[in-house]
């Protein structure tokens, strides 16, 4: 290792014909030198390295005689590190409760989705595509992820609620430097009162859906990516009596934070939250599928499984089918083929079981679908609820509970909006009210919902 200069003692010699320079300018340059030179320190464990890493920068402003006018060497080595350690102009973004995605699609083209569906470039970008490239491989490294040559695609994530995507050399061109998807997942919970403010659904829609899951009925919540279908779970599960054991399962990492607390910090409600580890040894993996396997074993109530997109889809359809109230998320275009989407994931666990047995599970297992979707004016709505109804003679009827009507489409200041009101069309079948009843629920509060439409 090279011996660590001392900044201090360079100070002075900055001085000797020092050309004056911006700070992005300096910061650009200082990137490259380190970046092609000293790539290493940066990757492997820049906390560690700070003393190392600053008298590499030090050497460079020595060397190059450049400086920003009206700063000390010590203090322009020490932003200089923390622009290059950190996540860069991204850190602002981060942790925003009114930001939900960030999407990289070349070092110099960052765009920020908003939480109020607007998409706008940020006002700053990377100064170069390996400065992009270092400052990924950072977030990436709070996950254990590596992201080099050999690993061009990688998923991580920065904590809880941050999803990374990134895709680099050999699948985008090199000179962009990486494409990246940072999702900021749930950033802020909604009341009910908020989602009916936003026009999301009607209080009587949230409160239908909170009554039937609460009282042991099992839904899927289905729609494309940025529906809002894990912010409307979240409400739902929020609403679940204190009594009641609530146990979440997640992909990677843990997007739900249920815990209710006192202001003395006790914990009031009975919430375990479980999340997916993986290993590259398969023996030490531990996948959807075996949470759930588990879960059943610990006595649950109400079981929240993120998402179905594989295997554990046949596992979710099989915890409902016994009894436990269950609600997931799926990605499909409508109530109705939320239930093929279904049996295509379950044919990834059960390939020999026939489609018809698949659907005939699916329908029984989650006989709730609600239909979530972004409107072309960036609206969410809850556009239609579902019951799939058992006839006697074992045929399958799609009731339609509430849906969302279209009426226009109109151009407001240059910007599209959707006109449209929602209506309750079918009540609950006899037998789902039966069952609501048999697990509790007051037959006051259930008749709320059979008003004439």
């Amino acid at each position: 290792m090279q011996e660590i200069l001392n900044i201090h003692e360079t100070a002075g010699m900055l001085n000797k014909s020092v050309v004056y320079r911006t700070f992005p300018e300096v910061l650009k340059d200082v990137q490259e030198y380190i970046s092609k030179n000293f790539a290493s320190v940066l990757r492997d464990n820049p906390d560690e390295n700070r003393e190392l890493i600053e008298s590499y920068i030090g050497k460079y402003l020595e060397q190059s005689n450049v400086g920003v006018e009206g700063m000390e060497q010590a203090e322009l080595c020490d932003l200089l590190y923390g622009e290059m350690t950190g996540f860069s102009f991204l850190t602002r973004y981060l942790y925003r409760d009114d930001v939900e995605e960030i999407n990289i699609n070349q070092w110099r083209d960052v765009k920020i989705t908003y939480s109020t569906g607007e998409i706008i470039p940020a006002k700053e970008h990377f100064n170069s595509a390996g400065h992009a490239v270092d400052v990924i491989r950072r977030l990436l490294h709070k996950s254990g992820m590596i992201f080099d040559n050999a690993q061009t695609i990688v998923v991580g994530h920065l904590n809880n609620k941050i999803r990374i995507t990134v895709m680099g050399d050999g699948v985008i061109d090199k000179e962009k430097g990486l494409a990246v998807s940072i999702r900021i997942v749930n950033p802020r919970k909604l009341t009910k009162e908020q989602f009916v403010g936003f026009g999301t659904a009607t209080g009587e829609m949230l409160d239908l859906l909170s009554m039937c899951f609460t009282h042991g009925v099992s839904m899927c919540i289905t729609g494309a990516t940025s529906s809002g279908k894990t912010t409307l779970m979240s409400w739902i599960l929020g609403e679940v009596p204190y009594s009641k054991r609530i146990v979440t399962i997640e992909q990677g990492c843990r997007e739900f934070d249920l815990t209710a607390v006192d202001e003395e910090g006790n914990v009031l409600n009975n919430v375990v939250h479980l999340v997916t580890r993986f290993s590259d040894d398969p023996r030490q993996n531990i996948d959807m599928v075996k949470l759930l396997e588990t879960t059943l074993t610990i006595n649950p109530d109400c079981i929240a499984v993120a998402e179905m997109k594989g295997g554990e889809s046949m596992q979710a359809i099989n915890a409902a089918n016994t009894g436990h109230s269950v609600i997931t998320t799926i990605h499909a275009n409508s109530c109705e083929d939320t239930y093929y989407r279904m049996v295509t994931l379950c044919k990834q666990e059960q390939p020999g079981m026939d489609d018809a047995t698949l659907q005939n599970l699916a329908t029984k297992a989650f006989p709730i679908v609600a239909f979530a979707k972004r409107l072309e004016d960036n609206s969410r709505r809850i556009m239609e609820i579902t019951e799939c109804e058992t006839l006697q003679d074992g045929r399958k009827k799609m009731r339609t509970l509430y849906r969302f009507n279209i009426t226009d489409n109109i151009i407001v200041e240059g910007k599209p909006k959707i006109i449209g009101h929602y209506e309750k069309v079918e009540n609950l079948s006899e037998g789902l009210q039966k069952r609501l009843r048999e697990n509790g629920l007051p037959l006051k509060m259930q008749e709320q919902f059979l008003a004439k439409r």
